[in-house]
């Protein structure tokens, strides 16, 4: 038996006047899956958000969110999901621990999750400090622990990571792998590819409110490995590229086993590459 549905898709469209957001789109999440949905900015990923999260109706198709129409969710479908955007705000004159009492207090959570949680986001010892006194990447946790403050089934996370240094971004990518793993779905958009090649389960790649492709990171790269060459680096620094046939195979072999080879990568293109091939565009 797979695992529970959580959201579902089915051909949904938005046009806003005469320009089209989102063209029949169709895609699920699971309990315990990261689904990256990707693409450049102004590609169609937050007007998907806001239609999945009731914030706007879409011009046609249908979406579920936990076995709810998106048109008609209501307070009970709102206390099991969590919700990280932009404009996820804080209250800057209060300390990090009276943000996440005030939303533990409105959502009914035991005061005790507080502190184990800000243990788990790595803001144990900044409690106390005021959240206007934040570093950008310990504002983004608390926005983090404040969505998943009531254990929610089902975490939307709308390019959460950006702007932040690699560690920082990091520590939230190990956080994101611990949620999924205990159970939680987690709806992600970026245009980080590299970000999402780690963390996704499944990912959709969007163009112009278009899905172009989908599958799991390692599928979709292989896909697109029309020009199938290995990667080589031996002891003495040659750097060389070979084609894959039965001849570098030979080669390969004898300098393994006379201790020569350093490395070896197949040379499938990253997800950014897939991108560019299929739409011609960057993904800035």
């Amino acid at each position: 038996m797979g695992q529970q549905l959580l959201l579902k898709l089915n051909h949904i469209s938005k046009s806003f006047k005469d320009k089209v957001a989102l063209k029949d789109i169709n895609i699920q999440v699971h309990r315990g899956e990261i689904l990256g949905f990707l693409g450049p900015s102004g590609s169609g990923k937050t007007t998907t958000i806001k239609i999945v999260t009731g914030q706007l109706r879409q011009s046609s198709g249908e979406a579920q969110i936990l076995e709810a129409d998106t048109r008609k969710i209501n307070n009970n479908i709102y206390q099991r999901i969590g919700i990280v955007t932009d404009a996820s705000g804080i209250y800057k004159e209060f300390s990090v621990y009276e943000n996440l009492k005030l939303f533990a207090d409105l959502l009914e959570v035991d005061k005790k999750d507080i502190d184990n949680l800000l243990e788990r986001v790595g803001l144990a010892e900044h409690q106390k400090t005021l959240a206007g006194k934040l570093s950008k990447g310990q504002t983004q946790r608390l926005v983090l622990a404040r969505a998943v403050l009531h254990k929610p089934e089902l975490l939307f996370l709308d390019e959460p990571t950006s702007g932040l240094d690699p560690s920082t971004a990091l520590e939230i990518h190990n956080l994101l792998r611990v949620l999924r793993d205990d159970g939680m779905g987690i709806f992600l958009t970026t245009h980080n590819m590299e970000e999402a090649t780690k963390l996704c389960d499944n990912i959709a790649l969007l163009n112009e409110g278009v899905i172009v492709e989908f599958g799991t990171p390692q599928e979709i790269c292989l896909r697109y490995n029309n020009d199938k060459k290995y990667h080589v680096l031996l002891s003495d620094n040659q750097d060389l590229m070979l084609d894959q046939n039965e001849e570098s195979t030979s080669r390969i072999m004898k300098w393994m086993n006379s201790n020569k080879l350093e490395s070896i990568h197949s040379c499938e293109p990253t997800l950014e590459t897939v991108f560019l091939t299929v739409t011609g565009r960057t993904l800035q």
